[in-house]
């Protein structure tokens, strides 16, 4: 069993790594449901017992599939996390949407009021087979997503999203609330009218992009909110290092991103580690840090990752990426 930690000031406890479950919805290639399972056993024998997954992947995919797989094992042995601000509705079939290949035919609609939340919390336990939700996350409302468009979502979510999701948590459907965003700044905002219990931030707390460190992760420590990191590869370069046609928050990496890491690259090998195993430790051995998700549909790349974590991070490394 891998180590366990609190999130916030909350009675939930999220195992140091967890399964991020944006592949088993057909992320970029088509899958069967048992080679999802396959990837979702994997996770669990090698003690993962935090997954994280959304409406958005796959239109309802991964939700189903996660919820098929764990609705055989006792409720109390995970922690399970999912996102609101997407409604699904009955659509047409598809080929792909929004890089899901075969996604559920389902039609969505953004809704970050208090009754779009509860709706789409509602939607997710019955794809998830479940009546409680131990972290829900509101997803991807922000400028990096909606553009201007954002002012009409951060009204509704602040004027009854936000006690709507303090009410679930009250009544106990819920046993934290936060974000999963990719971005700090909208993070500060919403923290500016409420204490969130966690934030899942991807791409913004990495080997290679440290910008959460300048205020995020202070505000972070001041009010006691667990980060949960997801991205830590910055969507690829960090994983396949500075080679031609590498990704950097999902488009090219700019020649300016290559350079950065082909000196993190050295760096790290300099110390006996691939760039990936020093991107993984990095994650997770950041205090602020709670969980590091691993996402993928192969349990090869699943299992080679977990492996990675095992080569030794030594006071040395700590040092040259602190």
């Amino acid at each position: 069993m891998r180590n366990s930690n609190q999130i916030g000031t909350t009675r939930v406890r999220v195992s140091d790594i967890a399964f991020g479950c944006s592949g088993i919805g057909n992320l970029y290639r088509r899958i069967s449901d048992q080679e999802a399972f396959t990837v979702l056993q994997t996770a669990w024998d090698n003690g993962i017992r935090y997954f994280d997954t959304a409406p958005h992947y796959g239109r309802g995919l991964a939700e189903a599939r996660l919820g098929d797989f764990l609705s055989g094992k006792p409720r109390d042995q995970f922690a399970l996390s999912t996102k609101v601000g997407r409604l699904l509705s009955p659509g047409a079939p598809m080929e792909e949407a929004d890089g899901f290949i075969a996604p559920l035919p389902n039609d969505v609609r953004y809704d970050y009021s208090g009754d779009g939340i509860e709706a789409a919390f509602e939607q997710s336990c019955a794809r998830l087979q479940t009546r409680y939700i131990d972290i829900l996350y509101v997803h991807d409302i922000g400028t990096y997503t909606h553009g201007a468009a954002n002012d009409a979502h951060m009204a509704d979510f602040l004027n009854s999203g936000l006690d709507r999701l303090q009410a679930l948590k009250d009544s106990g459907a819920i046993g934290a609330f936060g974000l999963g965003v990719n971005e700090n700044q909208i993070c500060l905002d919403v923290m500016a009218h409420r204490a969130l219990d966690a934030i899942l931030l991807a791409g913004r707390l990495t080997l290679l992009d440290r910008s959460a460190e300048e205020e995020l992760v202070p505000k972070c420590r001041e009010m006691g909110t667990s980060l949960i990191l997801g991205g830590v590869f910055n969507s690829g370069v960090l994983a396949t290092g500075p080679v031609e046609g590498a990704s950097f928050d999902y488009g090219p990496a700019p020649e300016e991103v290559l350079e950065r890491v082909r000196n993190l690259q050295r760096c790290a090998e300099g110390l006996g580690l691939p760039l990936a195993a020093a991107a993984l430790h990095f994650a997770c051995h950041h205090p602020a840090v709670a969980s590091v998700l691993i996402g993928t549909a192969k349990p090869s790349s699943l299992t080679r990752n977990l492996r990675a974590l095992e080569l030794p991070w030594s006071d040395e490394a700590h040092a040259a990426f602190a």
